[in-house]
């Protein structure tokens, strides 16, 4: 990892380096993303069955397209009980979690006789990407599923690459039943993220699209957005920790090494008041790269996005956290809580030495899927919100409406739209 001063040039830098990883900087694939797109809008069925023969060597068709119970069961057969037993804890406390989220339709009455108010109503069809292969994981399934399942949507169907014997990844199958998916395509790719915005034969047309994936399945999302809604357009995984002299620097290295292992282009940031954390830090990270099997991923990693930051007091390293508003922010510092109180973007944080980033990602029950490049100044995590609309409501008695008709018909006179207000006037005429 880079050690640096931490000074407005270095930081700067450091979120110059950070923005390239961003799919919106990938133009180049924006073409062949678009060319699937279309293909699959125009030939349906057709195109998703050649993209899958192509990319996956299966030959896809109608007949064997979706997931039969019989697989299901097979995935269950093929998992621990253990890992079964676990997967339902995990589900049942980002469930708990999300209900908390929940909220209520309101009206608002006068007694003029006005009502205003705001009516909440699930999405109707959910659909949720879940890559394959080796980035299969069953935890961002019940990441997705289970909030879109409080929220109280009708249908949420899943799209997942199978592989050349037509088999999908055990875990994905066994976290979509035990969240309530309550269809299965073996799809992949940005064909998948197509078929689920303008539907095929086989595959229904959705309402919302979330779940992450590769830069082709990220840059089918951008694409398609405006036909469906989507969650985010996920980049690289990020960590930012933040600490000063109390944190033990065994478990600091370890946590920035937690998110480092996902790929070459995951960012591992450090942010410390103290000179003699940061050394420690270092030296730990370089024992601990020896012995984890992702030591190549995380090496490559850390050479492009890792560093370690050397502020000269707290409100400038808290400055740069939320400069930087990473995905994940760790603050392990005397007090974690004060700290935090001043702490303004990041996707989710976490408070004290024991409240290490993995928790969130498989346990804990709040949301997994979080905003990436420095996107969380302005976005949240996926939550139950995400699969309700809200609809205003708007109810005027002639007496409540009789009070405001001149202020309404000034108004549409100033913009000059005379429909408007021929609209309000003939009511009082």
């Amino acid at each position: 990892m880079k050690v640096l001063e931490l000074n407005e040039k270095n930081r700067n830098n450091i979120m110059n380096d950070l923005i390239k990883r961003s799919p919106n900087n990938y133009s180049e694939f924006e073409e062949t993303v678009n060319g699937i797109i279309e293909n699959v809008r125009t030939n349906r069925d057709k195109a998703v069955f050649e993209y899958t023969l192509k990319f996956d060597k299966f030959p896809l068709s109608k007949e064997n397209i979706r997931v039969t119970e019989a697989e299901i069961k097979a995935a269950y057969d093929e998992l621990s009980d253990e890992l079964i037993g676990v997967l339902r804890e995990a589900a049942e406390n980002i469930r708990s979690f999300h209900l908390k989220q929940l909220r209520n339709s309101w009206f608002d009455y006068k007694p003029d006789g006005s009502i205003l108010g705001m009516k909440f109503s699930p999405i109707e069809t959910a659909g949720v990407y879940v890559p394959g292969g080796k980035a299969a994981y069953p935890s961002s399934v019940l990441m997705n599923v289970i909030p879109a399942k409080v929220a109280g949507v009708s249908k949420i169907i899943m799209t997942t690459p199978c592989n050349a014997k037509g088999k999908v990844n055990p875990g994905t199958l066994v976290a979509a039943d035990i969240a309530g998916v309550d269809e299965i395509y073996k799809v992949g790719g940005a064909q998948a993220i197509a078929a689920m915005a303008f539907g095929t034969e086989s595959i229904p047309k959705v309402d919302k699209i979330t779940g992450p994936g590769n830069i082709f399945v990220a840059l089918a999302k951008k694409a398609v957005y405006g036909y469906v809604s989507i969650d985010s357009i996920a980049g690289p995984s990020e960590i930012m920790v933040l600490c000063d002299e109390s944190a033990n620097p065994r478990y600091i290295a370890a946590d920035l090494l937690s998110q480092a292992e996902h790929d070459e282009l995951a960012s591992a940031i450090l942010v410390t008041t103290s000179n003699d954390i940061a050394d420690r830090v270092q030296k730990e990270i370089e024992g601990f790269v020896k012995e984890l099997s992702r030591a190549e991923i995380i090496k490559k990693s850390l050479d492009n996005y890792g560093y370690i930051l050397i502020a000269k007091n707290m409100q400038d390293a808290i400055d740069t956290c939320n400069a930087i508003a990473s995905e994940h922010l760790e603050i392990v510092t005397k007090n974690p809580f004060d700290t935090m109180t001043r702490i303004k973007n990041a996707g989710a944080i976490f408070l004290g030495e024991y409240s290490s980033e993995p928790l969130g990602d498989y346990f804990a029950g709040p949301n997994h899927i979080l905003p990436t490049n420095g996107t969380a100044k302005f976005f949240s995590p996926v939550n139950v919100d995400d699969f309700v609309k809200k609809t205003s409501i708007i109810s005027y008695s002639e007496e409540a409406l009789s009070k405001v008709h001149r202020q309404i018909e000034i108004f549409a006179r100033n913009e000059g739209l005379t429909a408007h207000e021929n609209s309000i006037k003939v009511r009082f005429e």
